[in-house]
């Protein structure tokens, strides 16, 4: 049985697409949703959403949600799984700024000199 861990990293399109999933939606809606909390830095297409749609419901870290069957759209939302993949990229991303914050920081203001001839 697979580990949360051994769904890590998750790619910038797949973790914004969960994050959009944190309530029952739509491909149009999930498009326009993770272009919105990404503050428009990721836009995708029909052919990527639904390719990623199609292999997260395969991983079981999003379902199908009922709705009005008089409504063609397919709308998901996220498993049991899905959260704790969720909030697990999250600590790991939240992890890797902490640990290189200082760093960064001590970096700014200083000049490239191995780029002087």
């Amino acid at each position: 049985m697979k580990r949360i861990e051994d769904y890590l990293p998750l790619s910038q399109a797949t973790y914004y697409i969960l994050l959009s999933l944190r309530e029952v939606r739509h491909g149009y809606a999930i498009m326009q949703d993770v272009e919105e909390i990404s503050h428009g830095e990721v836009t995708m297409g029909p052919g990527t959403l639904y390719g990623a749609l199609g292999k997260l419901e395969k991983q079981k870290i999003i379902v199908k949600a009922d709705v009005d069957e008089e409504d063609r759209r397919k709308y998901y939302h996220l498993t049991p799984l899905g959260k704790d993949i969720l909030q697990m990229e999250y600590k790991r991303l939240e992890s890797l700024v902490k640990n290189a914050s200082s760093i960064i920081k001590g970096m700014e203001g200083e000049h490239d000199d191995s780029q002087k001839v």
